[in-house]
């Protein structure tokens, strides 16, 4: 008897342990941002970039991406979603960055000067496109390739 609930009180600690992993776990999806106001931006190359990466000003995140879409001109239209107490200045930029060499992708917004904020809706004028390291390795392999120096 004595057995059984030691087995008992052993399984109960599992599952509250696993509990508060799956939780942990949730927490740091990043997808707890659910309400702001959606801007969007056009990049050509977005490689590495998914619904869920993170939205950043000065290294702190402010948003999430929340969806990605090909247009007929074959630039991509990405939607961020932004936190309300976060106004971004209408003269901004938009990049796509990488968290070091080989992180993840992000959007980093280079925040602008003017007095006047973006709102609902607004697309940012200035984009730069993610750096994909494999073409520039492409690249410079092509180029050596053939004798040029």
């Amino acid at each position: 008897m004595k057995g059984n609930f030691l087995e008992a009180v052993i399984g109960f600690a599992v599952l509250v342990v696993s509990a508060f992993f799956i939780y942990l776990a949730y927490e740091a999806s990043g997808e707890k941002i659910k309400d702001g106001y959606i801007l969007t931006a056009r990049f050509e190359d977005v490689s590495g970039l998914t619904s869920g990466s993170d939205v950043k000003v000065n290294g702190i995140k402010v948003g999430i991406v929340k969806n990605l879409s090909l247009e007929e001109d074959y630039s991509v239209k990405v939607e961020l979603l932004i936190q309300d107490k976060c106004k971004i200045p209408v003269d901004s930029s938009a990049s796509i960055s990488t968290d070091g060499i080989m992180g993840n992708k992000f959007v980093a917004i280079s925040v602008g000067y003017s007095t006047k904020k973006m709102k609902q809706g607004d697309e940012f004028e200035d984009t730069k496109s993610s750096l994909n390291l494999e073409k520039l390795v492409d690249k410079f392999i092509a180029g050596a390739g053939n004798g040029n120096k």
